[in-house]
């Protein structure tokens, strides 16, 4: 009798922990030192890109406080650096989300909350080097010549092994001073 046929419900596709995490917003805050495992695993999790370059653990204890990361619950999904090169320029370094927290606008968050950080610190520009400009672009930085951010070639490039051949585009991005406040 069709009456007794019982139909089963549709599948539901398997997810992980951090696709669900793309359907709610994540928080930003300042990283903490008890991040940095946290993001060294990101970072690690995402060398085979070529996109990142390698971070050692010690040296993300010692920088963590210029680290923003987003956060689902006590997890780091994303984390990006504000890594000064000068007193007048600043890096956005490391910029990192989880695969299966991406195109959820985290990297386009932590960017602007570097942003309104270098401002307020009194950086004139903000730059990055990149294999994907078209996701600064985007935010407002531009394409510009490596020659163009000579703190960056003396801080960082001259010792890479990569120096000249790492196939980086430099984007800038042009400060705005926000007014103090009353």
């Amino acid at each position: 009798m069709n009456a007794d046929l019982v139909t089963a419900p549709a599948p539901v596709p398997a997810t992980s922990h951090l696709e669900r995490v793309a359907a709610h917003a994540c928080q930003l805050r300042p990283a903490r030192v008890a991040d940095a495992a946290q993001i060294h695993e990101l970072i690690a999790a995402h060398l085979e890109e070529g996109h990142l370059l390698p971070r050692r653990l010690a040296e993300l204890l010692v920088h963590a406080p210029r680290f923003v990361v987003a956060v689902h619950g006590d997890r780091v999904v994303g984390g990006a650096e504000l890594a000064p090169l000068s007193r007048s320029v600043a890096e956005v370094r490391s910029l990192v989300v989880h695969r299966d927290a991406r195109h959820d606008g985290v990297g386009q968050r932590l960017v602007q909350e570097l942003v309104r950080r270098a401002r307020l610190d009194g950086f004139d520009r903000l730059c990055a080097f990149t294999h994907g400009p078209g996701f600064f672009a985007r935010i407002g930085f531009s394409i510009v010549p490596h020659h163009w951010v000579p703190e960056k070639i003396a801080v960082d490039c001259q010792g890479c092994a990569a120096f000249r051949t790492c196939g980086q585009h430099a984007v800038v991005l042009t400060l705005q001073r926000q007014p103090a406040r009353a």
